[in-house]
């Protein structure tokens, strides 16, 4: 599967998807771990991590988070449809979306809307200020679609 995803960089080779695989299950995993799992000598398994975090295909390490203990734990993606599809409308949305720490992911995409968001707040309360003093102040805005999380039964994003 992550060959499949990879065919572009057609450098890559076998030991570097195993090695991306490995660091997408645990970014934490140690140079001497991930070298025996990928079968490199450590040396060898370091050398190439850093030449994909040089070459920008390793862009960072992330920690999991658990979003309920942290008070966050409602989750919605919201779609978003603008009245104004001009690129300063646009700039404009994504501007104040910046602003607000509820949107934890903001997409602009194609199809019969703009934007897709994903929300995370407390409740369904926090969710609807976000909704109505946030969402529903911007002028450009005309038209919301809520989806509420019920259950995630995969989730890969780190």
């Amino acid at each position: 599967m992550l060959s499949q995803l990879l065919q572009p960089m057609s450098d890559l080779d076998q030991i570097n998807e195993n090695i991306l695989r490995e660091l997408s299950r645990d970014g934490r995993v140690s140079n001497l771990d991930l070298a025996d799992r990928v079968g490199l000598s450590p040396s060898a398994c370091l050398r190439r991590v850093q030449d994909l975090e040089r070459r920008g295909i390793i862009q960072g390490y992330r920690a999991v988070l658990d979003r309920t203990q942290l008070g966050t734990g409602f989750v919605a993606y919201v779609g978003v449809g603008l009245s104004n599809h001009s690129k300063a409308s646009q700039e404009a949305f994504e501007r104040s979306i910046a602003r607000s720490p509820q949107v934890v992911e903001c997409h602009n995409i194609t199809g019969s809307i703009e934007y897709l968001l994903r929300i995370e707040c407390a409740d369904l309360a926090a969710y609807k200020v976000f909704h109505t003093d946030i969402l529903g102040a911007l002028e450009s805005v005309n038209a919301i679609t809520s989806y509420v999380v019920m259950g995630s039964s995969k989730d890969e994003r780190a």
